[in-house]
């Protein structure tokens, strides 16, 4: 039995006879005004951009880095991967320790340490010490990351946290790509320690705020903290991110890559078993995964981020190497979708409202495949850049669409005593989504490359033929020294990319094809109801609690 000690009265059978201490907490806390509402949206956006800015951005000063440390590229890659992995792993127990300590306090330790670690990763002499602190960062950020949507779920009023999420949800989807384009800005006009500057800066302006104007919120549990359970959650959410990162560069069959996935498989299997044995003393209820929304949004969050990260990563190759751009202008030619997708997501709360949320997130959905399919139908090589701009536009509008009410179903689906897991849950589903997406999209680029440029390498030096072939960049790169052939070299390997582009982008339709149909036959129910926050038929009692609403969450299990 769980209780939220600052949305609601307490009632004596919640607080085991102590009403008079919960109502005086619930007295202290005090319904925020509209001013401080603001206030606190704008204080946990800009706790969020500057996690997501921090995932992104290090990549575009990966040259630079390996030149001053003289590292390798794998050191390189594990100075940008270790926190994104120490993110993904602390995600769900963090989420819960703030439940339980208080959301506010938490925000401002993660905030701290977070800040403190941009500091030192900006300042640092070796490659070792950046690990150091990019490592520390990750705890930081997995600290921040689900605090600030359960700090939306838990003080926001229910006919307003909808569009509030939706804010919260732009920022998410389309932060990284803007975090990226900034970095890529600093990195270009100033030194490449400079990225760090935006971090650092976001979160002392939010750490100002959050003392301020952040409310506390936190759950009172009989039941212990599932220590056990988080050591277990830790390992599986690695082992299973390790693969996505490492297979495509060590090779899905190497010996590393498989032992990930067997880790990771197990832990998984014995969290699951674990939590289906310990019900509601677990960190997760995993039972209530059979509900609708649970399960409709966390699916429907993993493919669109896929999609999402998989398409960011390919398009960038197709910039830089097939049109010859710079990287901060490849950036910039993102901006469009990031941005399209930012302002669907502040529309979706009104369209669910009005059409219900299964028919706002499969229109989305939709809309993001229509996307994909106009980017296979109209790339390539003569047609540009203004090509690929109708597909990326409507798919950010699509994926807009969609990642709003996921979000709500997901929060909705779990009791407000347990908002920073409901959140933390959203957070690691989009963390494995982006892992998966760039792994498996990724791939099916260079697989598509590879099959259709040793068509077009008749008559090509067979030392340049055979470089060539892994990859366009590395083909741009030895035409130089191609003679005669140079010319031939170049537009092989770029409509080659090309092809397989396309290829990427019709498994990347099928994909949101079933998803569609998914969602459509087994989606959330009913229309929103803006009054309660509520989707009728597959709703809560008080907008974030499973089925009944009932302290411990068990009342979703009803409600599919």
């Amino acid at each position: 039995m769980s209780t939220h000690q600052s949305d609601r009265p307490a009632t004596i059978e919640e607080n085991g006879g102590n009403e008079k201490h919960e109502k005086h907490e619930e007295h202290d806390a005090g319904a925020p005004d509209a001013h401080r509402l603001r206030l606190i949206l704008v204080t946990v956006s800009l706790a969020l951009m500057a996690v997501i800015a921090s995932v992104s951005g290090l990549g575009v000063a990966q040259t630079h880095m390996a030149v001053e440390f003289g590292a390798s590229q794998g050191t390189v890659l594990w100075i940008i991967n270790i926190y994104t992995l120490t993110l993904a792993a602390l995600l769900l127990p963090l989420g819960a320790v703030g439940d339980r300590l208080g959301r506010k306090p938490v925000l401002i330790t993660g905030l701290g340490l977070f800040g403190i670690a941009s500091v030192a990763a900006g300042l640092a002499p070796t490659a070792e010490s950046m690990l150091a602190a990019r490592l520390v960062g990750g705890v930081g950020a997995a600290m921040i990351m689900p605090i600030t949507l359960a700090v939306i779920t838990s003080t926001f009023p229910a006919e307003q946290r909808g569009r509030a999420i939706g804010v919260w949800t732009g920022i998410a989807g389309g932060g990284g790509i803007l975090g990226m384009f900034l970095s890529a800005l600093l990195v270009d006009v100033a030194d490449w320690r400079h990225l760090f500057a935006l971090p650092v800066v976001l979160v002392v302006v939010a750490l100002v705020m959050a003392v301020k104007s952040v409310p506390d919120s936190r759950e009172s549990s009989v039941h212990g903290f599932d220590t056990v359970g988080a050591l277990v959650s830790a390992v599986a959410v690695v082992g299973l991110v390790f693969v996505l990162h490492e297979g495509p560069d060590r090779g899905w069959t190497h010996p590393a890559t498989l032992g990930a996935l067997a880790v990771g498989l197990l832990a998984a299997l014995g969290f699951v078993l674990r939590a289906l044995r310990l019900r509601d003393a677990s960190l997760l209820d995993v039972r209530l995964f059979r509900e609708r929304g649970l399960a409709g949004g966390s699916i429907t969050l993993l493919v669109v981020f896929g999609v999402q990260a998989g398409i960011a990563v390919v398009l960038f190759p197709f910039f830089q190497a097939v049109l010859g751009w710079s990287g901060l202008l490849a950036t910039l030619a993102l901006m469009p979708m990031a941005l399209m997708m930012m302002t669907a997501s502040g529309l979706a709360p009104r369209l669910a409202e009005r059409v219900g949320a299964r028919a706002t997130m499969a229109t989305g959905i939709a809309l993001a495949g229509v996307g994909l399919a106009l980017m296979a139908l109209l790339a390539s090589v003569d047609g540009g850049y203004p090509a690929l701009l109708p597909g990326m536009i409507t798919m950010g509008l699509g994926m807009g669409l969609s990642m709003t009410p996921s979000t709500e179903a997901i929060t909705r689906s779990l009791p407000r005593g347990k908002q920073g897991v409901a959140s933390a849950l959203n957070d690691i589903t989009r963390e494995l989504g982006t892992a998966l997406g760039v792994a498996l999209l990724g791939a099916l680029v260079a697989v598509g490359y590879r099959g259709a440029i040793d068509d077009r390498l008749h008559g090509i030096p067979p030392e340049a033929a055979d470089t060539a072939r892994e990859g366009v960049a590395n083909a741009v790169e030895v035409a130089e020294g191609a003679g005669s052939h140079a010319r031939e070299l170049v537009h092989a390997a770029r409509q080659s990319f090309v092809d397989g582009w396309q290829q990427a982008m019709w498994v990347g339709v099928v994909v949101m094809g079933v998803l569609f149909l998914h969602i459509v036959l087994n989606g959330p129910r009913g229309p929103v109801n803006a009054a309660d926050g509520t989707a009728d038929g597959d709703g809560t009692a008080d907008g974030t609690a499973g089925g009944s609403g009932t302290a411990d969450g068990t009342g979703a299990l009803a409600a599919r």
